[in-house]
């Protein structure tokens, strides 16, 4: 939906509304201060292709103001440089301008002098102390400096101001104390020129919020939380009109309820676990389906904003007087990586588009063609639903329709638990429920096997004059695909289709059905004002021009031709690809084999890597051969320990906690050098053994050789090459 500035943007207690039409929009954070403002565009061209429309980030105070009143807003700190690189590439923003934002930073983002200044002068952070507020008001002051003429208003792409974080729960008031703040912080900062239509809060775990629009969170796991063996189930797999999650900020202290009315505000989430940032002393791995999953059920449960922390990892930035992550020493629960901030996101550390990347890509995809109808479709608890995560027995399902005269929506399944196994019910009855326990459609059986989750319509409309009832998921529409203004609707599904259902005419629109894992490697994508959909084992991404590229990864000594498949057929010859096999079109039932194929060029990446071993824990790398071609080198790195730092010309440039996954750095920001590649580069790397005694929790422990674990494994580089195919 475009959304400018005489447009006009509100909310009920369904959904946010702009310019009287529903609004469903996909969120992603990430934090300009922890990445390289030269790579800024392609990585937002990256969120956007995956699906996301709002660009959330934190304005961490410590990033800006390390000493007392010397601000710095340059380089990658240069927040209205990365405001207009938003606008450029088409999202929007909201600004979560603190002033506490915790973030794992450093003091939750608050700069040391302030916490040194309140004690020596005797006031309290975090609440209405005039003291306290005269910094705020400084801190907000410059940050609107960076803002100002930024703001939707102005066709800027600033549509949300957050104020504050998890205020109440992790720190801060509670009761009218606690709302008198938030209300404070608030008129604060539009009394400064912050003018946004839309103001939220974090309302998770009892936090308070002051009347705005409280926006939920949850995760899949818990790496803050303090125990060092497997956790409870997470109640994220769950469908149920409850918006809390309890473990976020567990590390604080147990959250309490929801304080505000949840019929007056619809459900909206800033802090779906895009992954999990892991600790010392917890490294769980959160994967793209634990995120998938835990994302469908919170679609199920009636979500209509779907918000992830993080989307994009990144690196923290370097501090004039310390390193700025969280540590335990500074009074904090937890100790993290001095630079990586990974999170193991759909986009990571160094711009990685992963398994979760894609597998959100799927329910973005949807949710921009589907979403604006699915809003006023509230959740409708099923018979027999459990509402525990310890139920591992029952199916879980869920409902959301619209009762009209041919009632509309989805039947949601879920039968996935992380790290639980679920029971498998063989010949399942798929039967969706009115709230009043009337049958409103029935599914054909399905075998339903532990790991399984999706979602199937009924009634839902294809044409003027049609609608459709199908045992599969959805996945997008192709409007217009012919230029003859028909359209083609994509489904997936890994079993046979049994039902599909068309009540009505077509009117030469298309059913077309692939299968998940197709759907997982295919995006939707516009070239020259049509729409394509493009299955390919790359990443298909849209630059700010208009281009159409895919990110294609060879490893080191390999090669790969590039391919692709596309409905509808994109033409003959393109840029970098030659047409090898036609698109068919025939019938109103299409499969995925009507797909056009494309081949391109060999790759052929010559690019080396080697190590010597210097002593039991120091390593000499080199890298040779780089592709001045590719886009991106990736090193990885696979080794055992406790952690492990990498260091170029002396300085540590990157660090890892041990989780069991692959360590990969990206190298283009250490080798590129203006306009010039490095034809070879060095590095040293150290691992810090890893103890059999020490206390963490792992998912997978190394073994150990006399009591530790220290290997050097294997080293690879995989070199990544954007091409154009328009």
């Amino acid at each position: 939906m475009k959304i400018s500035k005489s447009s006009v943007i509100t909310y009920d207690s369904m959904s946010l509304i702009v310019d009287g039409e529903r609004f469903f929009p996909m969120m992603g954070e990430m934090h300009f201060s922890r990445y390289p403002n030269q790579y800024w565009e392609e990585e937002l061209c990256k969120m956007k292709a995956g699906g996301i429309d709002i660009v959330s980030l934190y304005v961490i105070w410590i990033h800006h103001e390390e000493i007392k009143e010397e601000y710095d807003f340059t380089g990658d700190r240069d927040l209205r440089k990365f405001l207009e690189t938003v606008k450029k590439c088409g999202l929007y923003c909201i600004l979560r301008i603190g002033p506490w934002a915790h973030g794992e930073a450093r003091n939750g983002g608050f700069p040391d002098w302030l916490l040194e200044d309140s004690r020596k002068e005797g006031y309290e952070v975090r609440c209405d102390d005039p003291k306290y507020l005269e910094h705020v008001r400084r801190f907000y002051s410059k940050t609107f400096e960076q803002a100002k003429g930024l703001f939707i208003k102005d066709d800027g792409p600033i549509i949300g101001i957050q104020i504050e974080n998890e205020y109440g729960h992790c720190g801060g008031k509670n009761g009218e104390e606690g709302e008198q703040h938030m209300r404070t912080l608030k008129a604060m900062a539009q009394e400064i020129g912050f003018d946004t239509p839309i103001y939220t809060a974090t309302g998770w775990g009892g936090a308070v919020t002051g009347g705005m629009i409280p926006v939920m969170g949850g995760y899949c796991e818990a790496p803050w939380d303090q125990r060092l063996t497997e956790i409870e189930p997470s109640g994220n797999y769950v469908f149920t009109k409850e918006r809390n999650d309890h473990n976020i900020g567990s590390d604080h202290g147990l959250g309490a309820g929801i304080t505000f009315d949840m019929d007056k505000f619809p459900f909206l989430t800033a802090e779906l676990g895009g992954g999990l940032q892991v600790t010392k002393h917890r490294r769980p791995i959160a994967s793209g389906t634990d995120t998938a999953a835990m994302t469908m059920v919170k679609l199920g449960s009636g979500a209509n904003l779907l918000g992830y922390y993080m989307y994009h990892g990144g690196t923290n930035p370097k501090g004039k007087l310390t390193t700025l992550q969280e540590t335990r020493a500074t009074g904090y629960p937890n100790d993290l990586p001095a630079y990586s901030y990974d999170f193991n996101a759909p986009l990571r550390e160094y711009g990685q588009m992963e398994d979760t990347y894609r597998q959100v890509r799927l329910i973005a995809s949807f949710i921009h063609d589907f979403g604006s109808d699915l809003c006023d479709m509230p959740y409708t608890e099923q018979p027999g639903n459990p509402l525990k995560p310890t139920n591992f027995t029952d199916l879980r399902t869920s409902v959301r329709y619209r009762n009209e005269e041919v009632p509309t929506g989805y039947l949601f399944i879920n039968n996935y638990q992380r790290r639980y196994k679920m029971e498998d019910h063989p010949g399942a009855e798929l039967v969706a429920y009115d709230e009043k326990g009337k049958e409103l459609t029935r599914f054909p059986k399905r075998d339903i096997k532990d790991g399984d989750f999706f979602f199937y319509p009924f009634n839902l409309k294809v044409s003027d004059t049609a609608r459709l009832t199908i045992d599969a998921t959805p996945v997008c529409i192709l409007h217009n695909y012919d230029g003859e203004g028909h359209d083609g609707y994509i489904f997936y599904s890994d079993k046979e289709v049994k039902m599909a259902d068309v009540t009505g005419d077509l009117n030469g629109n298309k059913i077309i059905t692939i299968t998940r894992e197709e759907a997982i490697s295919g995006t939707k994508t516009l070239i020259d004002g049509r729409e394509y959909f493009i299955i390919t084992d790359g990443n298909t991404v849209t630059d700010s021009d208009g281009s159409a590229v895919i990110y294609f990864d060879t490893r080191d000594n390999q090669k790969k031709v590039p391919t692709f498949r596309s409905f509808p057929e994109i033409g003959n010859t393109l840029n970098n690809f030659t047409l090898t096999k036609n698109a068919q079109c025939d019938g109103e039932f299409l499969e995925s084999d009507s797909f056009a194929v494309y081949e391109g060029k060999e790759l052929e990446s010559k690019a080396k890597i080697s190590f010597d071993r210097k002593d039991e824990e120091n390593f000499a790398l080199k890298v040779a051969n780089i592709d001045k071609d590719s886009s991106e080198i990736f090193m990885e790195i696979s080794y055992e320990g406790d952690t492990a730092d990498l260091s170029m010309d002396g300085e540590i440039i990157a660090d890892s906690f041990y989780t069991g996954q692959t360590w990969e750095v990206g190298l283009k920001r250490f080798i590129d050098k203006g306009d010039e590649r490095l034809d070879t580069a060095s590095f040293d790397m150290h691992i810090e053994p890893l103890y059999e005694d020490t206390k963490l929790y792992l998912q997978e422990y190394p073994e150990m050789d006399n009591g530790k674990a220290l290997r050097l494994k294997e080293l690879h580089l995989i070199s990544q090459y954007r091409i154009k195919i328009y």
